[in-house]
């Protein structure tokens, strides 16, 4: 697998202000992501990981260190409009990121500024509202739709631009439940359909279980690095580190404190109650 992601060395400080020094956010990084991976990104507040996020589009640089985004070095000025062209960029409050009065024009804007043909424009538009299931909302405002709608609307208007990466940072951290998990649909279908690398940013433990792979990020540094199932077996660990782990994982874990012979490894409600039901026919 060809990766898409290179972060070598990674540090990068805050500026001084009055009275102060410099605040080291990130200390030596070293990470790589594949092309087509689903990459979750997990740290309490503090952690570092939207900083991290952020070095990926540019929107921050290395203090010191390497980030290469598609073989684009992120530290090269000259290239910065076809990195961003590569990674595109989702925030955590979708109303950041509208900017027209009607959802196809708003996901039509950045293509617009790119100067894409209209018959090119009309079709990546279209097909980009289908992949979030918004088509039908094309002609509506964006004032009208819900959070989750919105934030569809935002990662629309990335996947317009056709990029090879996704960088999400928090995208359904002000979403209700319904939301979260419209977003996190479109994510992986995304990912599953079109290939599309994707790095979420989370803090809810069930999204970051259904991604592919996650890494822990701690006070800056790299923590974990692994599938769902190796990093959330991990339970002391990952409570060590302020972060709660998937339900069934922490209910599996507490019945084998208690006694019980459950397997570990334990991700989902599913394998939790299979778990449950062999105990019990046992």
């Amino acid at each position: 697998m060809k990766n898409i992601i290179e972060i070598e060395n990674l540090h990068f400080s805050y500026p001084a202000e009055e009275d102060t020094e410099p605040a080291e956010v990130l200390k030596g990084i070293d990470l790589s992501i594949g092309e087509g991976e689903l990459v979750a990104i997990l740290g309490h507040n503090g952690s570092g990981k939207s900083t991290l996020a952020k070095h990926i589009n540019a929107i921050l640089l290395p203090t010191e260190g390497k980030v290469t985004v598609n073989g684009i070095d992120t530290a090269d000025e000259e290239k910065l409009f076809e990195l961003r062209q590569c990674a595109g960029m989702v925030f955590q409050n979708p109303d950041n990121q509208i900017v027209s009065s009607i959802v196809e024009e708003d996901v039509a804007f950045a293509l617009e500024n790119l100067g894409v043909p209209y018959e090119e424009m009309r079709r990546r538009v279209d097909d980009a509202l289908k992949a979030v299931g918004m088509y039908e909302y094309r002609l509506h405002s964006p004032a009208q739709l819900s959070g989750g709608q919105k934030q569809r609307i935002a990662i629309a208007g990335i996947i317009a631009m056709q990029p090879k990466c996704i960088i999400l940072d928090e995208p359904t951290a002000m979403l209700d439940p319904q939301g979260r998990r419209e977003v996190l649909a479109t994510v992986q279908r995304m990912n599953r359909e079109q290939g599309v690398t994707i790095v979420l940013i989370t803090h809810y433990m069930d999204e970051a279980a259904q991604c592919g792979r996650v890494v822990v990020i701690d006070k800056g540094s790299l923590a974990m690095d692994g599938t769902p199932r190796e990093v959330f077996s991990q339970v002391e660990r990952i409570k060590a580190l302020g972060l709660d782990v998937p339900q069934a994982a922490e209910l599996a874990y507490e019945l084998r404190k208690a006694g019980c012979d459950i397997p570990e490894g334990i991700l989902t409600e599913e394998e939790c109650a299979e778990a449950l039901l062999a105990l019990i026919n046992n």
